[in-house]
């Protein structure tokens, strides 16, 4: 039975997270010490303790998500559980490279905080929106996109499970596609609350600054294949990681895809490894028949070990 660990991206994110298991286990306050020390603040006070308006801060939350996320999965490791794949959901991918051995924890930590400042300025607050279109199929929702978007930017963002998309964009274009989507039939098609307009073309500049810090750093191969979401590919070496990191940040994240990839390679176990468990609901509209677990703190943790173990 092969396993899948799923790290959750933005979204998850809650003042108090990673408190417990930082507390019940060194190896996890450890993993927090480590992304302190590479930050110029304590994180791991804003993940215990908020203030959460400060905490949803992009440039915040993305380094917190991380941390969260790597400080529960050393557990995991820690007393054995090892996954045969990984994968994340958009900021969740980093944390997959990181428990797969490519890249450092602390430098994750630092270079998705600049990720985050990088989206935040890239579009101005207001300028850009997201929204939550379901019962639509692909194409339907490509087809709402080209009639919204007037000269304007917006498409799917996040391919995320069958009849939930994400669309992203400018802000007029989004509500426009919501009033066409509802029309073409959409069951439900809801503006999200977001501080940018992630995963559509208005965050090319982004990229561009991302890209620079990401050919400074050198990736190691990965202990553990991933799926990536730009391509929904298997990849297993530093040199592919670059590439997916770099196309990720202006193009859709591709779960469902993803998630259908890592069904071929005969998993049949996922572990949500992180804050929430927004990514088992996506996974459970995919494929029901599989085992889902989730990793937060230290209840769910002991769930994991007594399943897997």
């Amino acid at each position: 039975m092969k396993v899948a660990f799923v790290f959750p991206g933005q979204g998850a994110q809650y003042a108090g997270m990673g408190r417990e298991i930082s507390e019940k286990f060194p190896v996890a306050r450890a993993a927090f010490d480590e992304a302190n020390s590479a930050l110029d603040f304590p994180l791991s006070s804003l993940c215990f303790d908020g203030p959460e308006e400060v905490l949803k801060l992009t440039e915040n939350t993305q380094p917190a998500i991380l941390a969260t996320s790597i400080a529960v999965f050393r557990v995991l490791e820690d007393k054995g559980i090892r996954p045969d794949f990984v994968a994340g959901h958009s900021l969740g991918e980093y944390t997959a490279l990181v428990a797969a051995g490519a890249l450092k924890l602390g430098e994750a930590a630092a270079l998705v905080r600049r990720r985050g400042k990088y989206m935040q300025e890239a579009v101005p607050v207001g300028d850009g929106a997201m929204a939550a279109l379901l019962g639509l199929d692909p194409s339907a929702v490509v087809s709402v996109c080209e009639r919204a978007s007037e000269g304007q930017v917006v498409s799917p963002a996040n391919l995320n499970s069958p009849g939930q998309i994400v669309i992203a964009g400018t802000r007029e274009a989004v509500e426009r596609a919501v009033v066409l989507a509802k029309e073409a039939g959409a069951k439900r098609a809801i503006l999200l609350q977001v501080s940018a307009p992630f995963h559509c073309a208005l965050l090319k500049p982004a990229e561009d600054c991302l890209s620079a810090d990401l050919d400074r750093f050198s990736f190691g191969d990965l202990r553990y294949p991933l799926v990536t979401n730009v391509d929904a590919a298997v990849i297993r070496t530093g040199a592919e990681v670059r590439s997916a990191l770099r196309r990720q940040v202006s193009r859709p994240v591709r779960w469902q895809e993803s998630i259908q990839r890592l069904l071929e390679e005969e998993v049949r176990t996922f572990v949500e490894v992180g804050p929430g468990k927004v990514l088992l609901g996506l996974i459970r509209s995919i494929d029901k028949s599989v085992t889902m677990l989730n990793a937060e703190d230290e209840k769910s943790v002991e769930n994991v070990l007594s399943a897997l173990l």
